[in-house]
């Protein structure tokens, strides 16, 4: 589980995170939603160690983030962020392997070269392998990034806002991919997400998290959360919501029509 007790974050004097509490279970895909400077990344990066919280704490599955150390950090949870700073001359699979680092450091095993494998299989990059990233689709390459934090083999995958700049069949195959290794079995990871997609939201996860001026607004069970009222103040923008074949739909709508 992730808790996270009355986390605060300041920034050169700036108030990004007020008092923020949460608990998200290791299972599924738990969604974090808001306007553009809610706090959504701000509050990921504390949960991954990215960020050192002013205030407060974060916990996964028992461990204070905070004061672990790297590895045990990179045991724990997996973060993808919305930079990447690496070669474009890199290849797939090398890139895949950076994340077995935590593990083998430096000495590269049989069983790390299988879970390259497994990760390469599990997000379609087997024909892709030996492809440079720069000669990689915007969606190819994302799921080969993806790929790399799933081969770290944690628990907990953290995604800062993976569906940017993908069109609707690259993002809905990103999510297909995310919620099926998100399921129960013995090999389920949990998968929380950034996404400023609503209806992705509606569509794929589990639970929701709302945030709006760094403070969480609502949280619980996805149809609990993603309601006409909850994102029209969420938003400040009236919004329609309705359910067709057991799945929510989201839209914006005009005043005149939101009442």
């Amino acid at each position: 589980m992730i808790r996270v007790e009355g986390l605060g974050l300041s920034i050169h004097g700036h108030d990004i995170l007020h008092d923020v509490s949460a608990e998200i279970p290791k299972s599924g895909i738990t969604a974090l939603i808001g306007p553009n400077g809610a706090g959504k990344s701000s509050l990921l990066h504390c949960i991954a160690g990215l960020s050192r919280p002013s205030t407060g704490r974060a916990e996964v599955d028992g461990l204070d983030i905070a004061r672990a150390g790297d590895l045990d950090r990179a045991r724990t949870l997996a973060i993808l962020t919305q930079s990447q700073a690496v070669s474009s001359r890199l290849r797939v699979a090398d890139l895949v392997a950076f994340g077995r680092w935590p593990h083998h450091q430096g000495r590269i095993t049989p069983e790390d070269r299988e879970i390259i494998d497994e990760a390469l299989r599990c997000f379609g990059l087997q024909d892709l392998r030996d492809r440079y990233l720069d000669t990689l689709s915007g969606g190819q390459r994302q799921r080969a990034f993806v790929a790399m934090t799933h081969a770290q083999a944690t628990g907990w995958l953290l995604l800062d806002e993976p569906l940017n700049a993908l069109d609707p069949r690259h993002a809905h195959d990103l999510m297909s991919r995310l919620h099926a290794m998100s399921r129960p079995g013995p090999e389920a990871r949990a998968v929380v997400i950034v996404v400023h997609d609503l209806n992705a939201a509606a569509a794929w996860a589990d639970r929701v998290i709302a945030m709006k001026d760094g403070r969480i607004t609502a949280a619980g069970p996805r149809d609990a959360v993603l309601t006409e009222s909850t994102l029209t103040d969420l938003f400040d923008t009236p919004f329609g919501v309705t359910a067709q074949s057991g799945r929510l739909f989201i839209f914006t709508t005009d005043r005149t029509d939101a009442h």
